[in-house]
């Protein structure tokens, strides 16, 4: 038997001591592993402290008018960033101070940060004074985690044109989901072109990488900038407003519900676009945005709502010019026919009163005093045509002429939340009626305008320029040029024919033009400028009717076409036609010489109505 010998004992405790050894190594090579290679939150926290990543923002695209003078501009401001996983211990009594915050909103927005990433920057607090900034400046050392970065916000030469400017706010999660280019607390354009030309107008971001040392001091550009990249500002945009009309606009719609929508006839480009009541687009600037927001949206007013896009009304009479050019087109009257008029069209039970004015009428004078009965007898004959086996066809036919105006669908224009207005479906008097339960009696308000029909303003102006044009319309539009102004947008796209023959609104147009020089809307006749236009005062169940006119000049040589809505202010001819016609001497002459008829205009309040 081999003896167990002391030098074997001593042997045996270094092979364990050194099994210890090289387990402990191996534990410890292993840790180490996991940390530098296979856990990356690790690399992310040792690089985060030494380095920086700093968003460089693009300025947003400028936007001018139609002439090239500035509307929209930007203007620096700073948001405080924090990097939670840099975060060390600070005075936040200091901190709190500086920012004018408590120490519950301080660690609420700390653990908002946290949640977002810990080692990457976000928003700690938007848009900083200049006094905040320079003070933070000097004492960033002493807040390890926190640095200010410089962004702009949107500035505006004249507080005008809200509704179509719109206005840029935060991003959402929704969309931060699906755009790889934005990060929480980026913004983005929410309305108007804002909205619509988001791509353009944003620009790309650039990036720079900055070391900073233990005190939290910018200590120069990582390996010498060789990792930044430029910030590509975002491309203008030239609009087809013109910013004197725009302004003249909202003045004469000052204490007003309503809208202005003028069009130039042969390009399909917005020269005003007025919604009234209307608001500073600086409210919805800056820190003080979501308490304005709230304040508007509460406003029984409605401010934000966009009446030239969004607001639907019935038409009243001025649908009796589309109404017309149907009946001419279908072969059911011409310039000549007349009819009588006692003052009340009777068809079966329904009873339409119209206004005084000679009798018999014809297509000229029956659209000069904006005849009733004329219209509704040539409703009633274009839908009871016998060549038509049922109702639905008839209707049906009568309905695609409407729709080729543009109405009853979105025109395509390039601003946001454009509606597309209403002309009834055979459909829908089917599922009210029964297939066989409506004739042409039934749906005889639709002959002046009234009934199952709404029109935007912008859809007026629309058809009012199809009219100038003499048979045709180009697409509704408010951006001239993108980049520069002599990259023009296309947005106009091909003109929209309406299958109508040009004599039948050359003859319109003749009539349009009685209207002014002799009919129901003479009392706004500008000297020397040849205008065609045509008034409607639309049924209001829910108060006083709504003045409307639409009109365009020269007649021969249409430069503008307009339409005009004033919500409860009652006859057309009254108060819509003379806000029309100051527009037109304003955009077409560059001033107005009827100080007097301009300041009853100017003086008229429709909202502050004492009961």
């Amino acid at each position: 038997m081999h003896a167990f010998t002391n030098k074997d004992h001593h042997t045996g405790r270094r092979k364990v001591i050194s099994a210890i050894i090289i387990g402990v190594g191996l534990l410890l090579l292993s840790r180490l592993f996991m940390l530098q290679i296979a856990d990356p939150s690790y690399k992310a926290f040792a690089r985060s402290n030494f380095i920086r990543h700093i968003t460089d923002y693009p300025a947003r695209g400028l936007i001018y008018d139609r002439h090239g003078e500035l509307l929209v501009y930007n203007e620096a401001h700073y948001d405080l960033m924090v990097i939670p996983g840099q975060v060390g211990e600070i005075d936040t009594l200091e901190f709190c101070r500086l920012l004018n915050i408590d120490q519950s909103t301080f660690e609420s927005r700390l653990l908002q940060a946290r949640r977002y990433s810990r080692f990457r920057a976000s928003v700690f607090e938007r848009q900083i004074s200049k006094t905040t900034f320079a003070a933070f400046q000097e004492k960033m050392f002493r807040f390890p985690g926190f640095f200010v970065q410089p962004r702009t916000l949107r500035k505006y030469t004249h507080p005008i044109a809200t509704h179509t400017f719109g206005y840029v706010g935060e991003v959402g999660p929704a969309i931060i989901g699906n755009d790889p280019y934005y990060r929480p607390g980026d913004y983005i354009g929410i309305s108007g072109i804002e909205r619509s030309y988001e791509r353009e107008l944003r620009g790309r971001k650039g990036l720079r990488i900055r070391t900073v040392d233990v005190l939290n001091r910018d200590a120069g550009p990582f390996h010498d900038g060789r990792y930044d990249t430029l910030a590509v500002a975002g491309k203008d945009l030239w609009t087809t407003l013109d910013a004197t009309l725009q302004i003249y606009g909202e003045q004469l719609m000052q204490n007003k519900r309503g809208s202005i929508v003028a069009i130039e006839p042969s390009t399909g480009e917005i020269l005003a676009l007025v919604s009234s009541p209307s608001f500073d687009p600086g409210l919805l600037v800056g820190r003080q945005r979501t308490r304005n927001y709230r304040m508007l949206q509460n406003d029984t007013l409605k401010p934000l709502f966009n009446r030239a896009l969004m607001a639907q009304y019935p038409p009243g009479s001025v649908f009796k010019l589309i109404s017309t050019l149907i009946a001419l087109q279908e072969g059911i009257i011409t310039p000549e026919t007349q009819h009588s008029c006692s003052g009340v069209y009777h068809t079966r039970g329904i009873s339409i009163r119209c206004r005084s004015h000679p009798s018999p009428v014809n297509l000229f004078t029956g659209i000069q005093h904006s005849c009733n009965t004329y219209s509704s007898i040539l409703f009633q004959q274009t839908i009871n045509q016998p060549r038509f086996a049922t109702i639905q066809e008839s209707y049906g036919t009568w309905r695609d002429y409407v729709r080729s105006f543009g109405v009853g669908q979105m025109l395509g224009s390039d601003l946001s939340y454009e509606l597309p207005g209403l002309i009834a479906s055979t459909d829908y008097y089917d599922r009210i009626y029964g297939p066989s339960g409506w004739r042409s009696q039934t749906i005889i308000s639709l002959g002046i305008g009234q009934g199952e029909i709404g029109m935007t303003p912008l859809q007026l102006a629309n058809m009012t320029a199809a009219i100038a044009n003499r048979g045709f319309y180009f697409t509704p539009h408010v951006v001239k040029a993108v980049g520069d102004p002599s990259n023009r947008s296309n947005q106009a796209g091909l003109a929209q024919a309406i299958p109508i023959d040009r004599r039948h609104f050359e003859t319109l147009a003749r009539a349009m033009h009685l209207v002014v020089e002799e009919g129901t809307g003479a009392f706004s006749r500008i000297e020397g400028i040849s205008m065609a236009g045509k008034t409607g005062t639309v049924q209001n169940p829910h108060g006083e009717n709504h003045s409307v006119f639409v009109a365009f000049a020269p007649l021969d040589d249409p430069k503008i076409a307009i339409s005009v809505v004033v919500e409860n202010a009652g006859y057309g001819s009254v108060w819509a036609a003379p806000i029309a016609s100051l527009m037109i001497e304003q955009y077409l002459r560059g001033t107005t010489d009827r100080s007097w008829f301009e300041s009853r205009i100017l003086q008229a309040d429709f909202i502050n109505v004492s009961p």
